[in-house]
């Protein structure tokens, strides 16, 4: 995967984690620069990133889905189905870069989706799991192995580029 590539994707993973209240505007912004410095560059993107954290509240929201579309980057309502799926992708991908435990990223998704999205089921069972360990003959190193064999098979599917793109959210 190329920089630029890995750029477009942390960015639609923030733009998607941002929708779901995940992270904060402010971070949407900052991946922007870095899709910049990577050599990504829109006339969207460049205003963008050029927010201040005071404006992002309150212009993410607008500028956010235009920078997207420039790029050719997908666009997901945070209560869509396709946009909790990306969403738990990319929770995905923050924990297999080390920005999460097994176990912090199992209790987001139980949190967020419960035992109701059919792409996390699995995780919102491992979070069960890790509450009942000391009942169990199984040991955490066992549930993480688990965990981390889920996140890899849910980071594994490919990001939302090129699919139709739904209306901005959030």
């Amino acid at each position: 995967m190329t920089p630029t590539e890995a750029a477009a994707i942390a960015l639609q993973d923030h733009a998607v984690l941002w929708s779901m209240g995940e992270v904060r505007a402010s971070d949407v912004v900052n991946a922007a620069c870095d899709a910049l410095v990577a050599g990504l560059d829109t006339p969207a993107l460049r205003i963008l990133a050029a927010c201040t954290r005071a404006e992002a509240d309150y212009d993410v929201h607008d500028l956010l889905p235009p920078a997207l579309a420039e790029l050719g980057l997908t666009s997901c309502p945070g209560g869509s189905q396709t946009g909790q799926e990306a969403a738990a992708r990319a929770l995905a991908r923050r924990m297999l870069a080390g920005e999460l435990t097994p176990r912090e990223f199992t209790f987001r998704i139980h949190q967020r989706h419960g035992h109701e999205l059919p792409v996390t089921e699995r995780l919102a069972e491992l979070d069960d799991e890790y509450d009942m360990l000391e009942y169990s003959d199984r040991t955490v190193d066992q549930v993480n192995a688990e965990v981390m064999a889920e996140a890899r098979r849910l980071a594994a599917h490919p990001a939302l580029l090129d699919e139709p793109t739904d209306s901005p959210g959030r």
